[in-house]
């Protein structure tokens, strides 16, 4: 049976998005200064002025800040249901399952496992970074990712409860699990 993004099924609540961009944010904010401005500068940068040979280029020096980050995000997160944590996996999961598309893709390449880190990419460094690929896919970088969000509260849920949570969404956040994201 194939889904599609109109398919029936339980969706994110306004309440969950916010929740897990707030939580992000936190879980950024504990790392300081360095990798906000980071993240600012991806998302104010030219992707046609992007040559991706500088090491300080942001898109490579963020890279050194993603465990911290996962880890500041787990430490938030440690009081969290097991409701909570569904809810906020189900976000995940529509928001990986909506970047799911041919046209970011070409811009970050990559095989069915290396597309899905990239979208745990743009996940990860928030809102306003998720959105300006989302407007335009440029945006994305090649080779990035952060396969550890990919099925973070996933995962969390798993350990802390023993069971892996149920979102009940009817979507894959899986690579080219998107019909709506791709040509026929």
């Amino acid at each position: 049976m194939t889904v599609t993004t109109d398919a029936p099924g339980t969706l994110p609540t306004p309440a969950d998005e916010a929740r897990l961009w707030a939580l992000i944010e936190a879980a950024w904010a504990e790392l300081g200064a360095q990798p906000l401005a980071l993240r600012q500068a991806l998302v104010e940068r030219d992707p046609a002025g992007d040559d991706g040979d500088d090491d300080d280029d942001p898109s490579y020096a963020i890279d050194a800040w993603l465990d911290a980050f996962l880890g500041h995000l787990g430490q938030l997160t440690v009081e969290l249901s097991g409701q909570e944590l569904t809810d906020l996996d189900r976000v995940v999961e529509r928001k990986l399952h909506d970047i799911d598309r041919e046209d970011i893709h070409e811009v970050t390449d990559g095989s069915d496992d290396g597309f899905l880190y990239a979208r745990g990419f743009m996940v990860a460094l928030g809102r306003s970074y998720y959105e300006a690929v989302r407007a335009d896919p440029a945006m994305a970088l090649l080779d990035a990712d952060c396969e550890g969000m990919c099925y973070f509260f996933a995962h969390l849920h798993n350990d802390r409860f023993g069971s892996w949570p149920e979102t009940g969404s009817g979507i894959s956040r899986e690579s080219f699990g998107n019909p709506a994201g791709w040509s026929a």
